[in-house]
């Protein structure tokens, strides 16, 4: 650093900054073209860090992030840079550095435990999400409000944001995002082009689409997906019927297997039925019976937990802050790559204990802590012997959360924004135990039933 020590100086992420050291934020600066020609107040580096930290403390404006920033420095005499400074150096940097950071970031965190591979296939699922941005006229111009609904639609322009995720340890495969004009089948096209080899997807009946099919195995990755049944489903002539119940079809051009289950949930209050349809492309019906494939598609929901870590625990459900669309593509590069770190400091922790599973790692004691060290300017530099726990490691596993009951709760909202009963005071918002019993059907299923 020299004698511009102090420039860099509030260049960090705390405990973090060992996940994105200097070295890998200043590749990707020098890759992009964004590395500052001369020494500023607020060097490119120092503003990569800003925008990652920002994502942490999403509550507060960049000028009280700077604040936290810095706040653990031993009075170093660091710049203090208006709102309006701030606003430049991000502007200055771009998006194109975050964009580059998160593409080496992103991928499947090495795990030890958890649902992570399933013979030998690394277990994935597809969703979609929307997020709210800043209602200015540049964002307008590119991001639409959401039609529709007896209020009229959304109040601020929103975007489309989805992702491929590994279940169990809930770290970011890859991700797309745009305006909500465009569907989710139409992003995840660009997705599904991607993964690697050995890869199964799991996905809800939004994406039982034939040429995503074609897309998935094209990449010699496959796909295991809900389909509707009735008159609204896919044609799926029965060729032949497996020993385990599932039969040989063909969709989308491509052959596939066809698994029809009955799903008999029990709780206190008495007991439902539904029944599900899967579409896989996995043929193999000795290492992939369909009990098993019936089993492993409950994993698909690992996706939605992580958008209630992103969107309430990291956002706390506020409008994202940048008020231009390169803005916006900035900050949602620095919220993937900061929430793909927080799950990689969690995955090493859980790794100390190869029984633990990762499910049991609190993502809210993580996020805190890594709060807690930017504040403190603690855990920047590695000491010579390597801690891959480190402090939010050590916080996480003695904050484990307990084994993953079997409960179960209707999909209605829990807690409304408004302080009247929505729908009405009859429905019933409690949670129950559960049992579940799965039966294989003989046949095809000419019935429709609303996913649970």
């Amino acid at each position: 650093m020299g004698p511009t020590f102090q420039e860099f100086a509030p260049g960090h992420l705390g405990e973090l900054t060992q996940q994105v050291p200097f070295e890998m934020v200043d590749a990707v600066l020098t890759e992009t073209g964004r590395m500052q020609r001369r020494v500023r107040d607020l060097p490119s580096r120092v503003v990569i860090y800003l925008l990652l930290a920002g994502c942490l403390f999403a509550q507060l404006g960049y000028r009280q992030v700077w604040q936290r920033l810095i706040a653990g420095l031993d009075g170093l005499p660091v710049a203090d840079p208006s709102e309006a400074a701030l606003t430049k150096a991000r502007s200055r940097v771009g998006p194109a550095p975050l964009r580059a950071l998160f593409d080496l970031l992103r991928g499947p965190a090495a795990t030890t435990a958890g649902p992570v591979r399933w013979r030998g296939l690394l277990v994935c699922a597809i969703d979609g999400t929307t997020l709210s941005v800043a209602d200015s006229t540049a964002n307008l111009a590119r991001f639409s409000k959401q039609r529709g609904g007896i209020t009229g639609g959304s109040s601020y322009p929103m975007l489309r944001l989805v992702t491929i995720m590994a279940c169990g340890t809930w770290s970011i495969i890859d991700a797309v995002f745009g305006p909500i004009t465009s569907g989710e089948t139409t992003y995840a096209a660009d997705l599904l082009a991607k993964p690697r080899p050995g890869v199964l997807i799991l996905a809800d009946r939004n994406f039982a689409a034939g040429h995503l099919l074609k897309t998935i195995t094209g990449q010699h990755a496959h796909l295991l997906v809900r389909a509707k049944t009735g008159r609204g489903g896919p044609k799926l002539p029965v060729l032949h019927r497996y020993h385990d119940g599932s039969y040989r079809s063909v969709f989308g051009g491509q052959p596939v297997r066809i698994i029809d289950a009955e799903i008999n949930i029990a709780t206190t209050t008495g007991k439902t039925t539904s029944v599900y349809r899967l579409i896989t492309s996995l043929l193999d019906v000795d290492n992939y019976p369909a009990i098993a494939l019936l089993r492993l598609y409950h994993q698909r929901w690992e996706i939605e937990t992580a958008y209630l870590e992103i969107k309430p625990s990291i956002l706390g459900g506020r409008v994202l802050r940048a008020r231009t669309p390169d803005g916006i593509e900035q900050e949602i590069y620095a919220l993937l790559a900061t929430y793909q770190i927080l799950r990689t400091a969690m995955t090493d922790a859980t790794n100390h204990d190869p029984s633990l599973d990762p499910d049991r790692a609190s993502f809210t004691i993580a996020l805190n802590a890594a709060r807690d060290q930017i504040v403190q300017a603690a855990g920047i530099i590695a000491d010579t012997v390597i801690d891959l726990i480190g402090t939010i490691g050590r916080l996480v596993l003695d904050n484990l959360l307990p084994d993953r009951r079997l409960r179960i709760n209707a999909r209605t909202v829990k807690r409304a924004i408004s302080k009247y009963n929505a729908r009405g005071p009859t429905i019933d918002r409690r949670t129950y135990r559960a049992t579940i019993s799965i039966n294989v059907l003989a046949g095809p299923v000419l019935t429709t039933n609303p996913e649970p």
